[in-house]
């Protein structure tokens, strides 16, 4: 950690890849295309290089590449919100071979009706597995704001999805 702080890219490489798959995860959960993931793995990786001198504490490398990842990935999407993607790989993402596509795909639509933190905190605590303690470090909340966050967009969920279940 100490040389890639003091600019030693062989050092940050191998800290970096690391995590690199995490970051390509949380970044696909958000941009659902594989090319803009990778281009947020990328962009990830430019920037904590840059700025790696700034990390104050070194035990929270991980948590600072993830709140990285989900500004890069939320500023693709602000920069592309004009432009409509369709992803028919859905089901690849969200789980196995077993699941109801129609199903993944309804969730991910009901995601994207949620606010940014709440949607982040979604993603972070079932696709990721986060604890809450680690989702209010990532996104810089208190601890109660992350859960109360959470259950509001549990239940944002619920009613969306109950509304999905009377149109169909």
């Amino acid at each position: 950690m100490k040389k890639a702080q003091k600019g030693n890219e062989k050092a940050f490489v191998e800290l970096f890849s690391q995590y690199q798959e995490d970051i390509y995860r949380i970044s696909y959960t958000y941009v659902k295309n594989q090319n803009d993931a990778l281009d947020v793995v990328q962009e990830v990786a430019y920037r904590s290089f840059k700025k790696m001198d700034t990390l104050k504490h070194p035990e929270y490398f991980k948590t600072w590449l993830i709140k990285m990842a989900i500004t890069c990935s939320i500023d693709l999407i602000r920069k592309n919100k004009k432009v409509i993607t369709i992803d028919t790989n859905y089901e690849n993402y969200i789980g196995t071979e077993d699941q109801d596509t129609a199903l993944s795909i309804t969730l991910h639509e009901l995601l994207d009706k949620l606010n940014e933190e709440e949607k982040s905190i979604i993603i972070l605590k079932f696709y990721q597995g986060y604890t809450f303690k680690e989702i209010a470090d990532i996104l810089e909340i208190p601890l109660g704001t992350a859960k109360s966050n959470m259950y509001r967009a549990l239940q944002k969920l619920r009613n969306d999805l109950g509304e999905v279940g009377r149109c169909e």
